[in-house]
């Protein structure tokens, strides 16, 4: 198979599941600590190959296999979180770039420029500067990947990574860029020319259903009659695999075939079709609803974004008249994010800077406390919608909160809502935010039941993907923009 790296072969991908970890050295104090510290360094030592010499490059021969396979046994025989971060803490900091080299080959480089040189020369040197940027630890890794499920492997040692960033057990510039170098070698591996898009249906193996029930993260899979309607009439659910493993999920949509723009989530995954048999009069519209990721070792490898391009084409293909796509998003975070303004401003002397007058005094009638305080205490919990009366009285000023926080609260730029991120990455319009859309107790706690439809145009998506990601513009509707107007008219943020 051409194109999956030097020595990487079909074989070499075998299925990303992952046996429970055996029992394993832990990282305790005194000698225990010392002896496993000792064999961490030693087995580093032994196992990730020097860098050679620039002239020697491609004539130095590759690492025994075995000082790899060392590694990976010494590194599955790591039980525990701690002792894992420990190991690649020490990976990245002690096997990186030398800093030395780089700064050497930079100044060669400038050197040469200021004497007008000719090209080759130049050209040379740059190549020896792109050569000492290179970690060691790379090497490692590139060698792994030759390894009988060695790719498998590197997919679980990222995400062990990126849980230990988490938690901050390891940290620093050195960590940052060994995740970043590892991220950008799944990224080659994973690429969409070798990832199949397969459709799932009832009649799909046993074991390829329960994978998909299992991998469902957005709106969980309660019973087998409830994954049936999943993949049934007026439905659709796709998954990729890689080429060498057809049949195992990496990254798994859900689709809806509806009469218009979907506004709640329980008439898709909770009601029942309107018939047993499509009728392709009554679908004018594809309806997103659920994207998963089975694999945490690969956030950030650009899955999702190919998953939804291969599906709209599939489905024009299979409804040539489909012209209306969007998804029905959660909002993750909105309503932590709302407690802490809540929060802020209840240690500020009752300070209210998110309701008008006549909404605080609304929502105290009927919740007979002052707003913020009372606010606070219902909105962490979703017994606030149990009481209609005050479910009418938060739809407005919740609305607008939403719009915000969507279209307004940012991180480095960019929306601050992951959610809204990802869509608004491919090219998406931030098009209607919908009240009550989920009223499931997921839906309540973590976004006051609010959902947000992010719509395909597709004709405007390349366009509006290169606005946001260079200018970080949000293209959004009449709705939004109204709702954000009213956010800034009424609060004082």
């Amino acid at each position: 198979m051409q194109g999956l790296g030097p020595g990487l072969t079909a074989r070499r991908l075998l299925p990303l599941r992952f046996p429970p970890r055996p029992p394993g050295p832990r990282l305790a104090s005194g000698q225990a600590t010392g002896a496993l510290e000792r064999a961490m360094d030693e087995l580093l030592r032994r196992a990730v190959p020097p860098t050679p010499a620039y002239e020697l490059r491609e004539k130095t021969p590759a690492p025994a296999e075995g000082q790899c396979a060392d590694f990976v046994s010494f590194y599955g025989g790591l039980a525990e979180t701690a002792e894992r971060a420990e190991l690649l803490g020490r990976l990245a900091r002690g096997f990186g770039v030398d800093h030395g080299q780089v700064a050497e080959q930079s100044a060669g480089v400038l050197q040469l420029r200021q004497q007008q040189r000719e090209a080759a020369v130049l050209l040379q040197a740059e190549d020896r500067l792109r050569y000492a940027l290179v970690p060691r630890y790379r090497g490692l890794f590139h060698h792994i990947s030759k390894l009988d499920g060695g790719v498998r492997f590197l997919v679980r040692l990222r995400a062990d990574l990126l849980e230990a960033q988490a938690l901050k057990l390891v940290e620093g510039p050195d960590v940052r860029e060994m995740n970043g170098v590892l991220k950008g070698m799944l990224s080659e591996w994973f690429s969409s020319g070798f990832l199949n898009l397969e459709r799932v249906t009832w009649h799909s193996p046993c074991e390829v259903l329960q994978k998909i029930s299992e991998a469902e993260a957005v709106h969980p899979v309660k019973n087998w009659m409830d994954m049936k309607r999943r993949v049934g009439p007026y439905r659709r659910c796709y998954f990729f695999s890689h080429c060498s493993t057809p049949g195992e999920p990496l990254v798994v949509l859900h689709v809806a075939l509806t009469g218009d723009i979907s506004s709640n989530i329980q008439a898709i995954v909770k009601e029942s079709p309107p018939s047993e048999t499509e009728e392709k009069n009554r679908i004018a519209a594809a309806i997103f609803y659920s994207i998963s990721l089975t694999q945490q070792g690969l956030q950030g490898v650009e899955l999702g974004t190919f998953l939804i391009k291969r599906v709209v084409k599939e489905l024009q293909r299979e409804f040539p008249h489909l012209g209306v796509f969007s998804s029905l998003s959660p909002i993750p975070g909105f309503t932590k994010w709302l407690l802490g303004l809540l929060n802020s401003q209840v240690k500020d002397h009752g300070r209210n800077e998110l309701f008008t007058d006549s909404e605080c005094k609304e929502i105290s009638e009927i919740t007979g406390g002052p707003t913020n305080e009372t606010l606070k205490l219902l909105l962490s919990s979703s017994e606030w919608v149990q009481s209609e009366t005050l479910v009418r009285a938060l739809q407005t000023p919740l609305m607008r909160l939403c719009a915000w926080y969507l279209y307004g609260e940012k991180h480095r730029g960019y929306a601050l809502n992951p959610v809204a991120n990802f869509h608004l990455q491919n090219g998406a319009v931030l098009w209607r935010i919908n009240w009550m859309a989920d009223v499931s107790l997921k839906g309540i706690t973590g976004s006051c039941g609010l959902m947000a439809n992010y719509r395909y145009f597709l004709e405007e998506t390349g366009p509006n993907s290169t606005s946001y990601l260079s200018s970080k513009n949000i293209k959004a509707s009449e709705q939004v923009l109204s709702l954000v107007a009213q956010f800034q008219k009424n609060s004082k943020l």
